[in-house]
């Protein structure tokens, strides 16, 4: 999904605003874009205007209530708080201000029971005759277009369903069959280059709609805007129910995230039966999905022993 939209400024009312600001502005130069953590910052601001903070610190009685885990709250929500007050709290007392540093260990223990859900190949096929066969709807009258080309995308290529949706005209070079993925989850600008076939698709497809500007959206809303990512998966999850594959519920999957695990996965199946080294390979698909490290992606040679041993 779309990360939050980056605050143009703080306008905080709190006494601390001022130092949030600096903080915010110190992580920015550092690289980060911060704009969750930014928006996190806002409501801890309002947070202390409402329980009254007058002073320059942060009392552990200013936050106490903030950090307590809310009734049918995930344990990960609370601990993004967490470490969003222990970050600020820690940048405080660089500056020599009294500020209370939560612990990390107060927050709920987090699940860990959630694995990845790889679909099958003929799984896959199933997935994207259902998406050709999708029919047009006044609402989204592009949807029959863009949607079939989106989830080949997102499986042939392995990409992020953000990177995905913020690919512009100018990033889709169909003349060389290459993707430029700009401003990604690590600031790891990358060249993809899809499939042949996939790139003889997407000529027909940019065909199909027609000439565009250099900064029009690839994969276009109905109104020519950027796709909503939670429009994508309620049409994701229909094609599943008419692709006869079931879903867990809510975040047991197959999440859209999903057919990016999918992709490594055969992607090492199809290069293990080609007799390749899969150890020599695996920084060839660090740098294909944009991971920071290679630690991540030795993951999917365990999965991937797991479902085709």
């Amino acid at each position: 999904m779309a990360s939050p939209r980056k605050p143009t400024a703080f306008a905080g009312n709190s006494p601390l605003a001022p130092l949030m600001a600096q903080f915010i502005q110190e992580k920015r130069a550092c690289g980060y874009r911060y704009n969750a953590g930014a928006w996190g910052l806002c409501r801890v601001d309002a947070h202390l205007c409402s329980h009254g903070l007058t002073q320059v610190g942060l009392p552990k009685s200013a936050t106490s209530s903030w950090l307590a885990k809310q009734p049918h709250e995930a344990a990960k929500t609370q601990n993004d708080r967490i470490n969003l007050v222990r970050h600020f709290a820690l940048f405080m007392r660089r500056l020599g201000l009294p500020a209370d540093v939560p612990d990390q260990t107060v927050g709920a223990k987090e699940s860990k029971s959630f694995l990845a859900r790889v679909l099958t190949h003929e799984e896959v096929r199933r997935l994207l005759e259902a998406a050709d066969r999708i029919e047009p709807l006044a609402s989204t009258h592009l949807r029959h277009i863009v949607l079939p080309e989106l989830l080949r995308v997102l499986y042939g290529c392995g990409l992020r369903l953000e990177e995905a949706l913020s690919l512009r005209i100018r990033d889709v070079d169909l003349v060389q069959g290459v993707l430029h993925i700009n401003d990604t989850k690590f600031r790891k600008d990358r060249l993809v280059p899809p499939a042949r076939s996939l790139v003889v698709r997407l000529q027909k497809y940019a065909a199909v709609l027609g000439p565009r500007a250099d900064d029009d959206y690839f994969f276009p809303s109905s109104r020519g805007g950027q796709l909503d990512g939670g429009g994508v998966y309620r049409n994701y999850r229909d094609l599943l129910h008419r692709s006869r594959i079931g879903h867990g519920g809510r975040g047991e999957g197959p999440r859209l995230h999903d057919l990016r695990h999918t992709f490594a996965v055969h992607t090492l199946l199809r290069w293990y039966r080609e007799g390749a080294d899969l150890q020599a390979r695996m920084p060839v698909l660090a740098t294909y999905l944009g991971h920071a490290s290679i630690e991540g992606t030795q993951d999917y040679l365990q999965m991937t022993a797991e479902l085709y041993p």
